[in-house]
């Protein structure tokens, strides 16, 4: 559900948009306002479930998402629904990494990596549902239901979760809140949030409020690190980093996160602007890669605690560079079925990925340390996603630029094509923009097998970077007992 409201507004936007009478570029502020929200409160998990219990915080979070959702689909006005989106995401930021510890914390040592695992698929069908889904409420039935579908399932899990796990809240201790601590947290987070949101559509450095908030981000990140690290009760606990295995981990999980997410994005914009697919025709493309993701995942569990994650991790992320490659071989003629099979495939790769990752990060910390760190590894998951789709879009945008000057300056006979089209009955005009538009999407193909050239070379780099973390010598699971 709550990564599902990452993705699911995206298509909603124009619709939004219209109906409360906004530009369609202020309305993406419904998209930035829910990510600001979500990245400020995810690296607070540990801190909230020290002070507050897991369960508590976890039921109370899905309470408050069910219930500014609700508002969210009555709002009146833009700044209403702007509002309801921040307390909608600071609710909803604590909800996946104390699902990941309450899952650590119930489940049998030998049994958590297949909880790992199934957890982990939730963050692959997100993305690739939520387009579908808003798309298809958005034009079926209307924008408000994107927000008013999350009802039962919050309050339904709410009540469950209370009811089956309150006898397992964990102990809380009064700790001082580190105010200096959570300030600069806000600035920072919130500026470099807006920065990757509105950079590309203000044009980046040339925008004199884009140049402001990065510094602001800057110096904020810096001043946030020296205070942490140094804090007595830091409201975000830095020194997890001390443990190598968790350092490595999220390293490559921040990295072969940000690659697998560009493409997710950048795919289906490829599609709809150059290959003539609809939102929804894009999105069935793009689903593909779920079906062999959700077969191999409790396969890929089981071997776990068999065999050495890191070799499980590597296999994975080089399958990921190989498909990456096959795709840059991608041509305008490309069939539904020519882009939908890569896909497929890269679904076998990522239980590879996702299981055993989570397994040596949160396998290398202590017990008591694990809330905080499933929190600062979303955050960082969640950080790299949106810092590679800017990176990714931008330099997309910009060698598909660079590709059209070159294209245009080295056809030949160009002047013989337009004559053979004006004698075909187009006018002048229709035959040069006949002609533009071949060049623009040669151009765009070029560029778009570039990017997946670059994804390819990060693939590798995360694929080979794991292998600086130890062997885990434990199950990633806090505590015995269960």
């Amino acid at each position: 559900m709550v990564v599902l409201d990452i993705t699911i507004a995206n298509v909603a936007v124009p619709h939004i948009a219209g109906s409360l009478a906004v530009s369609p570029s202020q309305g993406t502020w419904v998209i930035t306002s829910y990510a600001v929200a979500e990245a400020i409160t995810v690296p607070l998990t540990g801190w909230l479930a020290m002070r507050f219990g897991a369960v508590k915080v976890f039921v109370i979070g899905l309470i408050g998402f069910g219930v500014f959702s609700i508002l969210c689909g009555l709002a009146p006005t833009f700044g209403a629904l702007v509002l309801f989106r921040i307390l909608q995401g600071l609710c909803g930021g604590p909800i996946m990494p104390m699902s990941q510890t309450l899952l650590l914390q119930i489940f049998p040592k030998e049994r958590a990596p297949q909880a790992l695992g199934i957890w982990s698929m939730t963050t692959v069908v997100g993305p690739i549902a939520g387009p579908i889904l808003g798309g298809a409420l958005s034009d079926n039935i209307g924008w408000h239901w994107i927000f008013f579908i999350n009802i039962p399932v919050a309050f339904g899990v709410a009540f469950l979760a209370w009811k089956q796990l309150s006898k397992r809240e964990n102990p809380t201790r009064r700790v001082p809140v580190d105010y200096v601590g959570l300030i600069l947290l806000v600035v920072w987070v919130g500026s470099l949030q807006i920065v990757l949101d509105k950079g590309k559509e203000l044009d980046w450095f040339s925008s004199s409020f884009i140049v402001i908030l990065s510094i602001v981000a800057v110096i904020g990140f810096a001043a946030f690190l020296i205070w942490e690290l140094t804090a007595e009760n830091p409201i975000v606990n830095l020194r997890i980093f001390r443990h190598r295995g968790f350092a490595v981990g999220v390293t490559t999980l921040s990295l072969t996160f940000g690659a697998f997410f560009a493409t997710v994005v950048l795919i289906p914009l490829w599609l709809q602007t150059n290959m003539g697919y609809t939102a929804t025709w894009a999105g069935y493309a793009a689903a593909f890669q779920g079906i062999l993701a959700v077969v191999m995942s409790p396969i890929v569990a089981s071997q776990v605690a068999k065999r050495d994650p890191r070799a499980l991790v590597s296999f994975g992320v080089f399958w990921m560079a190989a498909i990456a490659l096959w795709r840059s071989h991608f041509a305008t003629n490309a069939d539904f079925m020519v882009i939908a099979m890569p896909q497929l495939l890269l679904g076998f790769a990522m239980p590879f990925f996702f299981i055993p990752t989570q397994s040596i990060a949160l396998s290398s910390v202590k017990p008591e340390e694990t809330a905080g760190a499933a929190g600062i590894a979303n955050f960082l998951r969640v950080t790299a996603g949106a810092f590679a789709t800017s990176i990714m879009t931008t330099s997309w945008e910009n060698t598909a630029s660079v590709k059209r000057t070159d294209l245009a300056g080295a056809l030949n006979g160009a002047q013989t094509t337009m004559d053979g089209l004006v004698a075909q009955g187009f006018t002048p005009d229709q035959a040069r923009a006949q002609l533009e538009g071949l060049v623009q999407s040669q151009a765009v193909m070029l560029s778009t097998n570039q990017m997946f050239v670059v994804t390819a070379m990060v693939f590798a780099i995360a694929a080979a970077t794991i292998w600086l973390a130890p062997r885990p010598a434990r199950v990633a699971a806090p505590g015995g007992g269960h």
